[in-house]
């Protein structure tokens, strides 16, 4: 069995009432295409990797049958999970859909997943500063964590530290904001 290539688009956040249903976080745009009702959806890891049943090495479907926007996020149900005992079991889950099933994304833009392993350059030396290792979504959009020859940064993916992102060529170039990469100053010194 060929396992499919797959992105997450979505983060199980918790239970909402008796009956089932689970607050998630979108990790796409199209949340109300991708998690439309009669759709369906791989189980994912608390990683945000395709999860695999034990026994048979084989993908887990979920398939929707409901949605509905909420303030921090969309409620959605699923035939497979019929009360709160089974949604609690669903916390942190990522759900993952098929990139070929996905949008393509426009030039310059990038699937979340892509993120990690991509190289960061400095936008005007080329300089090769760090490997993204890990991103967070956050209210205020991506947040990438790097690893680079003095330790581990954070960054906001955001346009005024984004110059261009190469998806074939795995790499981002950045302008970082001054003072992002200095050592820390010890608490005695400062």
């Amino acid at each position: 069995m060929t396992l499919p290539d797959c992105a997450s688009v979505g983060r199980v956040r918790r239970p909402h009432g008796v009956r089932g249903e689970l607050v998630v976080e979108a990790l796409t745009d199209e949340p109300d295409a991708i998690l439309a009702p009669g759709r369906r959806v791989f189980r994912g890891t608390h990683d945000g990797e395709l999860w695999l049943d034990p026994g048979t090495r084989a993908p887990r479907e979920l398939h929707i049958t409901g949605l509905r926007r909420k303030m921090d996020g969309w409620l959605v149900t699923f035939t497979e999970i019929e009360g709160r005992t089974e949604a609690e079991r669903w916390n942190g889950r990522h759900l993952m859909v098929p990139v070929e099933e996905l949008s393509a994304p426009e030039e310059g833009e990038v699937f979340a997943h892509e993120l990690v392993g991509m190289q960061l350059l400095d936008a005007e030396s080329g300089k090769a500063l760090g490997e993204v290792i890990e991103f967070y979504e956050l209210p205020q959009g991506l947040l990438l964590e790097f690893r680079g020859p003095d330790g581990v940064a954070n960054l906001p993916f955001v346009e005024e530290f984004v110059d261009e992102v190469d998806r074939e060529g795995r790499t981002i170039r950045v302008r970082l904001p001054d003072g992002l990469l200095d050592p820390a100053v010890p608490e005695e010194d400062a």
